[in-house]
């Protein structure tokens, strides 16, 4: 079987404030080997529960974090952030699941440790066929547009909640608690990976036994962004077929999940480059 793991930072165990994750940041050095260090634990289950291919994807910001010197041998990594799917690059029909490691809660969802969807800098809410997303349920459809299921997801105790709510048969790998934005109870680096690994050779056997299903979005899917700012939502009506719906707020719509979701992408990019006035 070949797997997808496609990880995150913000859920990693002991991550609690926004200098943990960013690269400029002093403290970014050790939580980008915890991050690889985690990734390994998901790579060695799926490895022990019988895949005989594994790609790992670095999904958090620039998309480089992951330290391929320390990543598992038998792994390869996605890496870069010039991407048509974003977190998920490179999926497709050939992959049996996806794991999620490292995933968080979305913007305003509680009080899941550093919330936000995707582009937390401008992004107030993502809502996809009227019911607000996080990334994993945005990146599970993806996935299930080509028949894979989401079968692991790791990260607080919010973003396991939810995946179990929405992905049918979906195993979790609650690393900690959030208790404010910017505050939680993590277990340690030790004890998350340990549990990651044994989730994910659990998550094996589920995808061998039927256990997971494909997280299928009803068609027509329209993605609705609520940014923080005007400007954003007036620059993306750039692109033909976006329909602005209010001040700060934009729609796509279209028969197709990931059509849809590359002009939704799209429209965050240059969300993110007009923010602050593109020149």
């Amino acid at each position: 079987m070949k797997i997808y793991i496609s990880v995150d930072m913000e859920g990693i165990a002991g991550v609690a404030a926004a200098k943990q994750v960013q690269p400029d940041q002093k403290e970014y050095e050790r939580f980008r080997r915890l991050m690889t260090q985690e990734a390994n634990a998901a790579v060695e289950g799926a490895l022990a529960g019988g895949a005989r291919e594994v790609v790992v994807s670095d999904g958090h910001g620039p998309m480089t974090n992951i330290l391929v010197e320390e990543l598992h041998r038998d792994a390869r990594l996605l890496s870069g952030s010039n991407r048509l799917l974003c977190q998920m690059e490179g999926i497709d029909q050939t992959f049996a699941a996806v794991f999620f490691i490292g995933y968080h809660q979305r913007e305003g969802g509680g009080d899941g440790i550093l919330n936000h969807t995707l582009l937390g800098r401008i992004v107030q809410e993502v809502r996809v066929n009227g019911e607000p997303a996080d990334e994993a349920a945005i990146n599970g459809g993806l996935a299930g547009v080509f028949g894979v299921p989401v079968a692991l997801v790791s990260g607080d105790t919010a973003v396991c909640a939810e995946a179990e709510r929405r992905l049918r048969g979906v195993l979790v790998a609650p690393v900690k608690e959030g208790f404010d934005r910017y505050a939680g109870l993590s277990i340690t680096p030790e004890k998350a990976q340990a549990l990651i690994r044994e989730r994910a050779r659990e998550a094996m056997d589920a995808v061998r036994a039927k256990r997971v299903a494909p997280y299928k979005v009803t068609a027509p899917v329209t993605f609705e962004v609520e940014f923080k700012r005007t400007a954003p939502a007036r620059m993306a009506t750039l692109f033909p077929g976006v329909e602005r719906r209010g001040p700060r707020t934009i729609a796509v719509t279209d028969p197709d999940y990931v059509r849809a979701f590359k002009l939704f992408w799209g429209c965050l990019i240059v969300g993110m480059a007009s923010f602050e006035g593109l020149l």
